[in-house]
């Protein structure tokens, strides 16, 4: 049997989500690639998964170990939140003859592993979106591991892992199959409800090992060929990248890192999550969060514009009856209450109101009007939310009720309690109602038109009324109409909505570009760098994030501004292009990811992947 790891593009791609540079020499000479190819990506953090997939491969030292992208909410209890229960599997340890471990040189391609052993190479890719198929060496070898599990089965192919949900023994069923020759093969039991695997087999060049983990009570034990298994694998990796856009070399290599993670980290539908969608971070963010969807979306539409609108619809599916939008949506249910930070009682919680700006975007490339027919009541219902249920003094200025709903999660913003009036959020209503404007323009429903122009413009000089500091020359956020004298960048975000006065916008500008508070080093942080509560590492009080960026970016060009705009955005893909993995957020004095930033982060990849595609097409945004 022959077959060959990669095409001679994917090759390119060879070592992204690896932890040490391989050595290619040492490898079978059907697989050497260029010794200028170097590992990039530090596996400890980077796992190794598929499109549809939930499950998680990640290395340590010479041992495997699989997580599994869910919630598991009914197993909260038993097993730990997501982010820190332990693996479903874990301890996966390829063995020689005798049962000693063996070490490996790791060699990464975006469709499989290959790991370089003594006794042999291995070849680890995905037969399907729950299954993993492990091509064996020749001879007599073993593989061990444990299984999160309270009892299972073995078998003369391999064995069965099945748990009773009623008493939530099992999270999840797994099943291991070989068409090697069994020597031995013995599950026995382990710490911390674990099973323990020890398989002793004889290979031939046909010999495989399946590792199938499903929520479902069928099993995938069918061992197909390798040819057939690698070559659908790569098949699948080359689609998706041949069908991105044309870069420019300086940016070629994190672009396609960036598509990696956007198909990586793509969720198969299933219960709540009606549409395939993409989660923020595979290891950090299990879900599918309604404005990282609508970031998400701007990159999709370049590849296959159904799920790019299928970003917006997954969370639009599960729109209330008085219209609001949940925060998020998983597996096993949405996110639209949440407790109030240090008193009694829950509120409502959402996110920025940006799908109509974003449904724009994807109808500037795709033309698909009948996109725009579906959504537009649904966005109607949404905007009317915001001021039927979030203005208690009936003022015309809509409120956060929960810091969580503007998506700064630990803004100072927040500190002094809510409800908070913000200028931010209002921006973003304003925004809205001008992409009603236009999308009522093209559904040819004129007197929409003119309405939503009208209270776009309305609520634009309200926030004049309202919010600006003649004397400091920003927008304050208010609570209880008392101004809250923390400098943000959201702040200045009138500038976005294109309808501030020039005065004014230069005013915001002078602020954008000093050096003392916003244009950094890597600009923009989320804090003035002068304000007391200015913090480079700690999420929104301080960290640039390049989403915010992006809507900056795009406000300077609109406010007529294009050449900051362009400084930007190029300022913004340098960033962006530095580090070896695509982050949640970035320190603004030094460009690197804080302790807590989370990596193979989605709309960091969805913008850099629109800005260096403008970029190379010599656009703004």
């Amino acid at each position: 049997m022959t077959f060959t790891p990669a095409s001679p593009f994917l090759q390119q791609l060879r070592g992204r989500i690896t932890l040490e540079e391989s050595a290619p020499e040492k490898l079978d000479p059907r697989f050497q690639l260029s010794s200028a190819d170097q590992q990039r990506i530090p596996f400890s953090g980077i796992p190794f998964s598929e499109r549809g997939s939930r499950i998680l491969v990640f290395r340590r030292g010479s041992q495997l170990f699989f997580r599994l992208a869910e919630r598991w909410m009914k197993w909260a209890d038993q097993v730990g939140d997501y982010r820190h229960r332990a693996p479903v599997l874990d301890d996966f340890v390829l063995t020689d003859a005798h049962g000693a471990p063996l070490d490996f040189e790791l060699t990464s391609y975006p469709h499989a592993l290959g790991l370089e052993t003594r006794v042999g190479n291995y070849w680890l890719a995905f037969a399907d979106a729950e299954t993993l198929y492990l091509k064996l060496p020749a001879g007599k070898s073993g593989i061990s591991f444990r299984a999160f599990a309270a009892h299972g089965r073995a078998d003369r192919r391999g064995g069965e892992f099945k748990g009773d949900p009623e008493h939530r023994t099992t999270p999840r069923n797994i099943a291991y199959t070989t068409n090697a020759r069994v020597i031995a093969n013995e599950i026995v039991p382990d710490a911390n409800g674990y099973l323990r695997v020890n398989l002793q087999i004889e290979a031939t060049t046909e010999s495989a090992f399946l590792l199938n983990i499903t929520p479902r009570l069928g099993f995938n034990r069918s061992v197909a060929r390798a040819d057939d298994v690698m070559r659908d694998a790569e098949a699948r990796w080359h689609k998706w990248f041949a069908a991105a856009p044309a870069m420019r070399e300086e940016y070629a290599e994190q672009y396609y890192h960036a598509w990696w993670i956007l198909r990586m980290g793509l969720l198969s539908p299933r219960f709540h999550l009606t549409r395939e969608a993409m989660m923020p971070s595979a290891i950090h963010y299990i879900g599918v969060w309604q404005w990282d969807a609508f970031f998400h979306a701007l990159a999709y539409q370049y590849v296959d514009q159904k799920l790019a609108e299928n970003q917006l619809r997954v969370v639009l599916d599960h729109q209330r009856d008085d219209g609001m939008i949940p925060d998020a949506v998983h597996d096993e249910g949405v996110v639209h209450r949440w407790k109030l930070p240090g008193i009694e009682g829950e509120s409502d919680v959402t996110k920025p109101p940006l799908i109509a700006w974003a449904a724009l975007k994807l109808y500037a490339t795709s033309h698909n009007r009948d996109f725009l027919d579906e959504i537009y009541e649904p966005l109607c219902r949404w905007n009317h939310w915001w001021f039927e249920k979030n203005d208690d003094d009936h003022d015309g200025i809509a409120q956060y009720n929960h810091g969580f709903s503007s998506g700064l999660d630990d803004s100072p913003l927040w500190d002094e309690g809510v409800p908070v009036e913000s200028p931010e959020l209002n921006t973003y209503l304003v925004m809205q109602m001008d992409a009603l404007a236009r999308i009522a323009e093209i559904l040819e429903l004129r007197d929409d038109a003119v309405m939503w122009r009208a209270r776009a413009e309305e609520l634009a000089q309200k926030m004049i009324a309202h919010f600006w500091d003649e004397a400091a020359g920003v927008f304050w956020a208010t609570r209880d109409h008392q101004p809250i004298r923390v400098l943000t960048p959201f702040n200045l975000y009138p500038l976005l909505t294109g309808r501030m006065p020039r005065a004014i916008n230069d005013r915001l500008v002078a602020h954008l570009t000093n050096p003392d508070e916003f244009w950094a080093e890597y600009p923009i942080p989320t804090v003035a760098r002068n304000d007391p509560k200015y913090d480079p590492n700690k999420m929104w009080r301080g960290p640039t994030w390049v989403n915010i960026n992006y809507l900056f970016i795009e406000g300077l060009a609109r406010s007529g501004y294009p050449d900051l705009a362009r400084d930007l955005r190029d300022k913004t893909l340098a960033l962006l292009n530095r580090h070896a993995d695509i982050f949640e957020y970035y320190n603004p004095d030094t460009g690197e990811p804080p302790p807590h930033a989370a990596s193979v982060f989605g709309w960091s990849s969805a913008v850099f992947v629109d800005l260096a595609i403008k970029a190379s097409r010599g656009e703004i945004i």
